[in-house]
């Protein structure tokens, strides 16, 4: 047994014993008989580095497989990284423009070539950085949503859906990012609040149509003048007085002179400003769900921009050319459709003015009536994010949805908390069709060929690659085979050829692009939306669609833990996918955690600058610190406010178990040799051994609900303060063999118990305190069986509290630390009394009692303490200035009184409670509850004082 060293670096053991393990194998130990036991983790990006939400989630994560693993389960937590399409093309392009190239420099080959050098050179840093962490993933199995047996998963279910009816090609609204020139999903929207306008315009009423009050127009308001190029209808509830002679009638647009409906729509509000509303279906989701209510069809709708965001001419001409290249806004300086529309509608007379007082009471007009919009922007590329309609590919996510609801009803999936139960079916519910391909080169390029339509037995190309036949298929040999047959039985037989990209078909087919010598296909440009490989990643992961025998012991996965933001990007989307080609749940508890904040509760950003860098938490505290504050912090359904105190408090707490250690070592205690308990006669050393078995059924009970914060606080406060408070106190000076051999199980029992949480300390001890079989990751569960000693138990908790009494009474009434003082005992029953005669010199040490008398009277001031049906009576003539310290003890009692009620005034106050900031009522609660637990305290002391 080596000597341990008086003080401990987290950083060198934490490097020293992360390498073993993993060298090793102790991550997946050889347990082919063992129960099962699978967890995936989220696979964060491949460009990624940990933030303290990975902190968090991977620490909860790992705090459940070494567990598991401990109890002798055969425990996989597979490990993996996302490709992440945009984020990672987006890392190379900015490589390639700092050297003065760019993307299209290159082939869309070459280019997706360099991205994968990339990976190799630099990707996947986060990896290194989750062992720093402390994960015990299963490493020499890792995964790729890129690698070659993942993409054959993800091509498989694209194809099988199409093939099952459930993913199509459609013309709908999606999130646009002119900047990427690409379709983006909702999680990669940010909306921010920007200072914007609210503008009214008349519209003319066609055909001399007039209101009921005789005006000739209708006056709309928008946030967007730029999009009534592309307007389509005025929406007016259908309830609302004032329009309901003019609903069916047409409205004559001023600038582009189209000519469209008043449709009657509940989206319009009669109470929102003229309670009408311009809609322009292919600009925004609101209108586009109001204009197919009102017949449209998306392929109707208008488009008047172009990738770049730039204006383009609609389908029917009718934007005049002066706007046509113009930015939707004003960029670069240059005013874009968006203010010449309004100068040109002001012109024409048809601007309504925003009209305001000025301090003399004059009115003063304004193009525009300021207002804070709620923005959306590329979280990545910092632009405007554009709705755009175009042609993508989507899942009918409603028929997915189905199964993974009803695996919820019945229990099949346990979502924990299950408070997210009513948002979940919320959602679910209500699902849209999910737009999953997205416009960039890095990533699954979709397994869709196009070829040309035929018309009257001529094959016609459509240059613009809408007005296309798609086949869907496993790879090009595939869509060539399906290309022949279609062809072959609608009459044509000729040579299919599969062109290298859609740009040559302009070079392999002249003229109006009919009847060439040879069909052309061309595979789609787009790739897949990467939360569609991710999704697979339960079964993906585990070898499918080969039908292995990982894939049947592991599938479906006991647990997901995931934060509660990605429940419907990722989360549902799994359980989708699971149930569709599994047959089955993709795992059988989903656990959801809330966010990792600022301290004072706001939500970390760089612009705030109030990001915690979680591996500067490492280097200052040790992993485990760290990894023992999320799990303590981590209460179901509450965000969690990182505190670097608590951190450094978790720090001491790994001091303070290293240095029980050395105080056991000293004392010759050494590693125990068995799981069940030694035998034990003293009290002190039953009540110990009982304390275990406790603190070992609180964390089997919390680690069963997912209560990460009762486990953490439950082995926490047995250690700081059962085991290294008052057992290693109880039993200095008395270390017979018998107390020696339960110290040394009660502390080998806290280092597996604590191993979950802390597991590089609780590694190192186990191995510095004595011979092991093996080492402590692989070690064996606590026993939690032990017949209790009620007389034991009963006995020490009262020596605990009567100490804990004589030493508070000492500290408040000020008696010298280093005074021993007399003790009369009154009222004492034959139970008691046993008590003082057994426990007495533990008393007289921790105490610092000197004598012990029953029922003799006391002259003078004296401290009394009642514990149960005996009194405790300190004789304090002598020791303090009765008097002084009465005076003393009033007068603080007093202050603190004064300030406990100045804050009760200040919360009973409607006007502070509401009107104050949030993070200012609860201070002003917490020092609330401080001044009255001091006034509390304050006035016992006096009590006590008689």
């Amino acid at each position: 047994m080596t000597e341990l060293p008086k003080t401990f670096d987290p950083a060198a053991i934490e490097t020293r014993w992360y390498q073993h393990w993993e060298a090793n194998g102790l991550f997946r130990p050889d347990r082919p008989g063992a129960e099962p036991f699978t967890i995936v983790n989220p696979p964060p990006n491949v460009t990624g580095s940990l933030h303290v939400g990975h902190a968090l989630d991977n620490t909860l994560q790992d705090i459940v497989v070494r567990y598991e693993r401990l109890r002798g389960k055969d425990a996989l937590w597979v490990v993996g990284t996302d490709h992440a399409g945009i984020a990672t093309q987006m890392v190379v392009e900015r490589q390639l423009n700092a050297a003065g190239q760019k993307r299209t420099d290159f082939s869309r080959d070459d280019f997706v070539a360099k991205v994968w050098d990339w990976k190799a050179e630099s990707g996947g840093a986060i990896t290194s950085q989750l062992r720093r962490l402390g994960c015990s993933m299963d490493w020499a199995n890792e995964r790729f949503t890129m690698d070659e047996g993942f993409s054959k998963a993800v091509i498989k279910v694209f194809v099988e859906l199409h093939q099952r009816g459930l993913l199509y090609r459609d013309k709908r609204l999606v999130n646009w990012d002119p900047h990427f020139r690409s379709a983006i999903s909702d999680l990669e929207v940010e909306t921010k609040e920007t200072q914007g306008g609210f503008w009214r315009f008349r519209y003319p009423l066609a055909d001399g149509v007039t209101l009921a009050d005789g005006s000739d127009h209708i006056v709309v308001a928008t946030t967007r003048p730029e999009t009534m190029l592309a307007d389509m209808a005025i929406a007016v509830h259908p309830d609302d007085a004032r329009y309901q002679a003019v609903i069916g009638k047409e409205i004559l647009q001023p600038i582009t002179g189209r000519r469209f409906k008043v449709v009657a729509d509940e989206h319009a509000d009669p109470e929102l400003g003229s309670g009408a509303v311009k809609i322009t279906p292919g600009h925004d989701f609101n209108d586009f769900e109001v204009g197919k209510r009102a017949g449209m069809k998306a392929a109707d709708m208008l488009n008047m921009f172009d990738a770049d965001a730039n204006v383009v001419q609609t389908a029917d001409g009718l934007i005049p050319d002066r706007f046509l290249g113009l930015h939707r806004f004003k960029k670069d300086g240059v005013d874009g459709a968006r203010e010449i529309v309004v100068a040109e509608m002001k012109a024409l007379g048809l601007l309504v003015p925003h009209v305001t007082k000025n301090k003399e009471g004059e009115d003063v007009a304004a193009d525009f009536e300021p207002r804070t919009i709620q923005t959306p922007y590329g979280d990545r590329s910092g632009v405007v994010i554009e709705p755009w309609l175009t042609d993508q590919w989507y899942v009918d996510a409603g028929k997915l949805a189905v199964a993974p609801m009803q695996a919820v009803r019945d229990g099949r999936i346990e979502i924990v908390p299950k408070s997210w139960e009513k948002t979940f079916f919320n959602w679910m519910e209500n699902i849209q069709p999910w737009c999953v391909s997205r416009q960039l080169w890095w990533g699954h390029r979709i397994p869709v060929w196009y070829g040309p339509k035929i018309e009257n037995g001529t094959l016609t190309y459509d240059f613009n690659l809408t007005d296309v036949v798609p086949f869907v298929a496993d790879g090009p040999i595939e869509a060539t085979v399906a290309s022949m047959e279609y062809y072959k039985d609608r009459g044509v037989t000729r040579p299919v050829e599969i062109l290298s990209s859609p740009e040559e078909l302009k070079v392999r087919v002249s003229g109006n692009g009919t009847d060439p010598d040879a069909i052309y296909l061309w595979q789609e440009t787009d790739v897949l939306d990467t939360w569609f490989s991710s999704a697979l990643w339960p079964f993906g992961t585990l070898g499918w669609p080969e039908q292995s025998e990982t894939l049947a012991r592991h599938y479906p996965n006991d647990l997901l833990i995931s934060g509660f933001d990605i429940l419907f990007f990722w989360d549902a989307r799994m359980a989708m996918q699971g149930m569709e080609f599994m047959g089955d749940v993709p795992w059988k508890k989903l656990y959801l955690h809330g966010l990792v904040r600022a301290a004072d509760g706001q939500k970390m950003s760089k612009s705030k600058g109030n990001v915690v860098d979680p591996l500067g938490l490492i280097d200052k505290f040790g992993a485990d610190a760290l990894r023992f504050f999320m799990a303590a912090m981590e209460s179901q359904g509450r965000d969690v406010k990182m505190d670097e105190k608590r951190v450094e408090g978790y720090r001491n707490f790994a001091t303070k178990l290293w240095n029980a250690a050395r105080f056991l070592q000293a004392n010759g205690v050494t590693a125990s040799t068995s799981r069940e308990a030694p035998h034990a006669a003293l009290p002190v050393n039953r009540w110990i051994i009982a304390e275990t078995v406790a603190t070992v059924q609180a964390i089997d009970t919390a680690m069963a609900e997912l209560r990460f914060d009762a486990g953490a606080n439950a082995i926490y406060h047995f250690v700081w303060d059962q085991f290294c408070d008052w057992y290693i106190e109880l039993t200095k000076g008395s270390m017979d063999d018998e107390t020696k051999a339960v110290a040394g199980w009660a502390f080998d029992q806290i280092l597996v118990m604590l191993h979950p949480f802390m597991p590089f300390i609780t590694e190192e001890l186990w191995q510095l305190t004595g011979e092991r079989a093996q080492e402590l990751i692989v070690a064996e569960w606590p026993v939690a069986l032990y017949e209790v000693d009620t007389d034991a138990q009963g006995e020490i908790d009262w020596l605990i509290r009567l100490v804990s009494a004589i030493r508070t009474a000492r500290t408040e009434l000020n008696v010298p630390p280093g005074a021993k003082l007399r003790m009369v005992v009154r009222d004492a029953s034959e139970t008691t009394r046993g008590r003082l005669d057994r426990q007495g010199a533990a008393l007289a040490r921790l105490g610092r009692i000197e004598s012990l008398a029953f029922g003799e009277d006391v002259a003078g001031g004296a401290a009394q303490i009642v514990v149960d049906e005996a009194t405790f009576i300190l004789p304090l003539e002598g020791v303090i200035d009765i008097a002084a310290e009465k005076t003393r003890l009033e007068k603080a009692l007093a202050a603190a009184a004064k300030e406990r009620d100045s804050l009760g005034g200040r919360l009973s106050n409607p006007a502070f409670v509401e009107k104050a900031k949030p993070e200012a009522v609860a201070k002003a609660r917490e020092d609330h509850a401080e001044k009255t637990a001091e006034a509390e305290r304050l006035k016992a002391a006096l009590d006590r004082l008689g």
